[in-house]
């Protein structure tokens, strides 16, 4: 110290500390020609003491005049010193720094420009501080005077040109701090930072595209900046080092793969688009690279397929068509439970376009990895019946698709079917509105006549009678209706002459029996007219309830369809299809005389030609009953045990087997009405008013069977 003073004089260090600029800034003067001296007797001994005074009593003193005056003096210094300054820089670079924090502006201010020309006069020897100068302008940059930022920023442009022209710059020391300040909200430090990641990566020595997973998701969380030119910046950054990446023969895909992900699901409409953009670029370049993330990618892709933005879907359906078009390895670590995993979720999600795709990959996963994807079925197999309840017809049938191909398996067949009935009867609904929907498209993928007996074989054990005779009714009105079905329909017409369709018939009876109009329905399109009267006759008084002639009105109607164009043709010959005319005249008599069915058939029989008739009047008995022949039955020969058969069909067992069913839902029936009177106990007024059905339904009756012709 005692040095220094001798060396300076007094009035210029009153001077360094006057309020005035002008007496600061000559006083300074005088500093940088003492040290000039100095230098030039190479004294630096009391250089190190004027530079330690200049610290000491003025850059940490209580005054801000002082203050100032230590800063300008130190860069006078330096100034003086001219290339021998480098040797000095530890001594007055950190009192430097110390002052950007000065809670005077002018200070802070007066310290970017002692900076300023410090680093002007030492050039690339500043180097070593780059790390605490950087974190200084960082802060600076964001400064709440306008002054300070703009000196900020020229010192800022200075520091850009000597790291850009330096070789001592330590890119791998950097990146630690610039990973730091990337999540900063501020707007003028987010534009200081892109500003030096886009001059850091124009420098050729410098390798900014190894260390962008660095600093990647900062970029990223930019682009949803309020202030446009941020946004602008940070895009422009970005294609760049995305231009880079197609252009290198490195890159490492992994880690970026992560944050791209991540940023795929943002909010912010352009972040997703430029995270999309990227993903669909790594897809197409990083090969092996990005097997082991096509889980998370497709977990980030399948979503942004529904996006509301027509920009993104078009880039994530050409992401998920590149995706699935690879042919990953399962020893490339290509996971094929992850992938499966999501498509599972994927599954539910509330857009239809994802759960399409979903499903698409699915099968694509079923089609290349059958045996792995079966090792996982029963992670996905409550997920795929819960799809088939999907408000989307598209994805139902898609569902079903890949139910189909898992069913290849006789075991897995058998547990789709048993899967399926037991999702019928747990959702009515689902039955009610899909039903139809599934049953067809399975005949379609897996064969009908397999499916049909498979689920009769089921239903014939099945001990919910209730549900039985709903599904049996179902499965009946889908068989006569649906063209996909035509081949079976045309295979039981020939269940009197055929061993295939003998073998269906009897196959499908067993659980048709559930439902009286389902037999019949079966034997009027098995032409097995005898047994048909048969099944008529049998029927009891308790059989004619509500949902029986509701069936009936069905039935009747049905007649009416292509399905039975043969029936209503064999109608021209009495003589050969007597059964079938006792059939039908005994619907007749079932149905109520003012019933709209009602009319429909007599309508048809009164249709019938009469000559017709007339071929065959030698040929009946003496009681000229239309319905005694004696030549031949067409579905059965007459046995002297009152049993018949025919092509092997035992029509007296089906007969006591359709009976025996009956008599099972009638105990049941009662067994529920009896429950229903002891668990309820209901007003009398509101017993009168649910009464009436049952009643009238038994008066109907009584009057039919009243009007019963013989026979």
């Amino acid at each position: 110290m005692a040095d220094a003073l001798m060396v300076v004089p007094a009035a210029v260090l009153r001077n360094l500390a006057d309020k005035l600029y002008e007496k600061r800034k000559n006083a300074a003067l005088d500093v940088e020609g003492i040290v000039k001296q100095l230098a030039t007797a190479g004294d630096h001994d009391k250089i190190a003491a004027v530079i330690n005074l200049l610290t000491t009593e003025f850059t940490y003193s209580p005054q801000s005049n002082h203050r100032k005056g230590g800063l300008i003096g130190l860069a006078a210094a330096t100034v003086g010193l001219t290339s021998e300054a480098a040797q000095h820089l530890e001594q007055i670079v950190p009192p430097v720094l110390n002052s950007f924090s000065d809670q005077d502006s002018r200070v802070r201010y007066y310290a970017c420009e002692a900076l300023y020309n410090i680093a002007k006069v030492v050039r690339g020897d500043f180097i070593i501080f780059f790390n605490k100068i950087f974190d200084a302008l960082c802060k600076l940059s964001a400064d709440s005077d306008s002054n300070v930022q703009s000196a900020a920023h020229l010192l800022d442009r200075l520091v850009k040109d000597i790291v850009t022209e330096s070789d001592q710059f330590s890119i791998e020391e950097f990146i630690p701090l610039l990973r730091e300040r990337m999540n900063v909200l501020n707007p003028f430090v987010r534009q200081f930072l892109v500003g030096w990641i886009s001059v850091l990566d124009s420098v050729p020595d410098i390798d900014m595209l190894g260390f962008l997973p660095d600093f990647l998701d900062g970029l990223f969380n930019m682009l949803s900046d309020s202030s446009h030119e941020i946004r602008q910046q940070a895009d422009s950054a970005l294609s760049e080092f995305l231009q880079e990446i197609k252009n290198s023969p490195s890159v490492d895909y992994g880690r970026m793969a992560e944050i791209l992900v991540q940023r795929a699901g943002s909010p912010d409409e352009f972040t997703r688009l430029t995270a999309v953009t990227w993903i669909n670029e790594f897809v197409k370049l990083g090969g092996d690279q990005v097997v082991p993330y096509y889980a998370d990618i497709l977990g980030a892709i399948l979503p942004c397929i529904s996006d509301k933005e027509e920009k993104i879907r078009v880039v994530a359906r050409e992401t998920n068509e590149e995706l699935r078009d690879v042919k990953a390895d399962l020893a490339e670590a290509f996971d094929v439970e992850a992938v499966l995993s999501i498509a599972r979720r994927q599954i539910s999600s509330q857009w239809e376009t994802t759960r399409i795709e979903a499903l698409h990959w699915m099968s694509t996963l079923l089609n290349r990895y059958r045996t792995e994807v079966l090792q996982f079925l029963d992670d996905i197999f409550d997920t795929l019946l819960k799809a088939l309840s999907d408000p989307s017809d598209e994805v139902v049938l898609l569902v079903l698709d890949v139910h189909a191909c898992i069913a290849k398996d006789p075991q897995h067949f058998q547990q789709l079917v048993v899967f399926l009935l037991h999702s019928f009867r747990a959702d009515n609904s689902l039955l009610e509105k899909r039903g139809a929907l599934i049953i067809r498209r399975l005949c379609v993928l897996l064969n009908a006549e397999r499916v049909y007996r498979e689920l009769s074989t089921i239903l014939e054990r099945e001990s919910d009678l209730d549900f039985s005779s709903l599904m049996v009714q179902a499965l009946n009105l889908i068989l006569l209706t649906s063209p996909e079905l035509s081949e079976i329909r045309e295979l039981l017409k020939q269940s009197l002459v055929n061993t295939a369709g003998k073998d269906l018939y009897v196959s499908l009876y067993a659980s048709w029996c559930h439902s009286p109009m389902a037999v019949l329905s079966l034997c009027l399109l098995a032409q097995t007219y005898q047994h048909a009267s048969a099944v008529i006759q049998s029927l009891g008084e308790e059989d004619m309830n509500t949902k029986f002639l509701v069936q009936l009105d069905k039935l009747i109607r049905l007649l009416e369809t292509p399905t039975f164009t043969c029936l209503r043709l064999q109608l021209l010959e009495p003589g050969r299809y007597i059964w079938l005319f006792k059939t039908l005249y005994g619907l007749l008599m079932l149905l109520p005389q003012q019933s709209a069915a009602f009319k429909i058939l007599k309508t048809r029989l009164k249709a019938v030609p009469s000559y017709s008739f007339d071929g065959e009047q030698s040929k009946r008995t003496p009681s000229r009953s239309p319905y005694l022949f004696l030549h031949h039955t067409e579905d059965g020969d007459i046995t002297t045990d009152g049993g018949y058969s025919h092509n092997g069909i035992n029509f007296a067992a089906r007969l006591q087997q359709f009976k025996q069913m009956q008599h099972q839902h009638r105990v049941h029936w009662k067994t529920q009405a009896r429950s229903c009177k002891m668990s309820t106990s209901l007003p009398k007024e509101a017993q009168k008013q649910e009464e009436p059905i049952l009643p009238q339904l038994s008066d109907a009756a009584t009057s039919r069977s009243s009007k019963r012709g013989p026979g």
